[in-house]
């Protein structure tokens, strides 16, 4: 056996140790959430290693501030850890039950996945969080970051470990592959004796990668081509904040918008008032014909390429859509499926376009910035799935578990 595959069983051997544990799995994570704490000092040597190799590496400013860890952000994993201890446990719960007319008796009940699998990239505390959910929805987890991140990965798993076996639990229901070369995240990809499932977190290219080369089943989550509507009867003050903030208070995630669409009537009047505000936070615009006639040279040409690219930067491509019909086709052509938008003061327009736009998230009159676990008041997320199945949206505890029926009978047979 590969070492993947060894870690694969014992993670396996583990997950049926999980598969009862109830209540002492807040007990676990409390645990952890304080050796967190009391070991910050080895996680930020680790990390400090993590962060000149970054430097070296050539790494941009925003990438080496999602990689870097201080006291306050350590303490901000452990505050997350406790936060998931706190949530209700989502295993055992009976989601319907019924008598059938020869008297037997079934009620399905949610169960754990069993193992899960997560590739992710830069950031170290998705270590922590990946885990202390995985562990409170009864499942063992395999987690494989990004080389970037790699001491202090090492550093947060061998302390989570240790403070999960001081529990009384199996170390093996938190483990993390080491090697962080191609050939380790194609063999995890592949893993399909051991994993029930694979999430993976980061940019398109990870995704696609995964979605190509996995032989399991796998959850799409985090790619987001988000798009604001503007109608004709919309706001335009409330159409210029909302733009504002959903590019704006953090262009880096998944939930900022990408594009802006408006509407012919109204583009003359929202687009100056939009690029004033976006001026503020020196956002370039890549717009169409008749939005660079409308703002004038300093619009870059937006080319096909800019309506389907995740920028995760301070960009944003702008098109004057003739209605409703032409922008619900273009966010059908170029979404992710993640999150939309639509400014309007119209009832029937803001009813057709929550109804025939299909995306995880569909919002009137409100920033696309809230697609979030905690915002939805759903807890701590594993990620924002963009398919339909197993799960849609922000995945929280309750998208971490599967169901299973239970049947009582008294000697009944077909």
């Amino acid at each position: 056996m590969t070492n993947l595959e060894i870690m694969g069983a014992n993670a396996k051997a583990a997950s049926r140790f999980l598969m009862t544990a109830g209540a002492k799995k807040n007990v676990a994570l409390k645990l952890i959430a304080d050796a967190l704490r009391n070991n910050s000092r080895e996680i930020i040597e680790a990390n400090n290693i993590d962060i000149e190799n970054g430097k070296k590496a050539g790494l941009t400013n925003s990438l080496l501030d999602r990689l870097k860890l201080s006291e306050e952000r350590i303490n901000d994993m452990a505050a997350g850890v406790e936060q998931v201890a706190a949530l209700p446990d989502p295993i055992g719960k009976i989601l319907d039950g019924k008598t059938l007319k020869n008297g037997l008796q079934i009620e399905k009940v949610t169960v754990p996945m069993g193992v899960i699998g997560i590739i992710y990239e830069a950031r170290p505390n998705v270590t922590s969080d990946a885990a202390a959910l995985c562990l409170k929805a009864g499942s063992a987890v395999i987690l494989r970051g990004g080389k970037e991140a790699i001491n202090s990965n090492k550093a947060v798993a061998r302390i989570m470990r240790t403070a999960i076996e001081e529990a009384g639990f199996p170390r093996d229901c938190i483990a993390l592959v080491e090697d962080t070369s191609r050939e380790s995240a194609t063999e995890l990809m592949q893993l399909s004796d051991y994993l029930d499932v694979l999430i993976p977190r980061g940019g398109t290219g990870l995704i696609k990668s995964v979605v190509n080369n996995a032989k399991v089943p796998v959850i799409e989550t985090g790619v987001g081509n988000c798009h604001v509507y503007i109608d004709k009867s919309a706001d335009v003050e409330m159409a210029k904040n909302i733009v504002f903030n959903a590019k704006t208070s953090r262009p880096s995630v998944c939930n900022a918008i990408e594009t802006v669409l408006v509407h012919k009537d109204i583009a003359a009047e929202a687009l100056p008032a939009i690029k004033a505000e976006l001026d503020k936070k020196s956002v370039e615009i890549r717009g169409c014909e008749v939005t660079r006639k409308i703002l004038g040279n300093s619009v870059v040409p937006a080319t096909e390429e800019d309506y389907s690219v995740e920028f995760l930067d301070y960009i944003l491509a702008v098109k004057v859509v003739d209605d409703l019909d032409n922008a619900i086709s273009h966010i059908a052509k170029y979404s992710t499926g993640h999150s939309e938008c639509i400014v309007t003061n119209d009832y029937n327009s803001a009813n057709e376009f929550s109804s025939r736009v299909d995306s995880a998230a569909v919002y009137v009159n409100a920033s696309t910035r809230f697609t979030d676990g905690g915002e939805f008041g759903l807890g701590a997320e594993i990620g924002i799935s963009t398919q339909k199945l197993h799960a849609r949206g922000p995945m929280g505890l309750n998208e971490l578990t599967s169901s299973k029926y239970i049947i009582k009978g008294c000697g009944q047979i077909r």
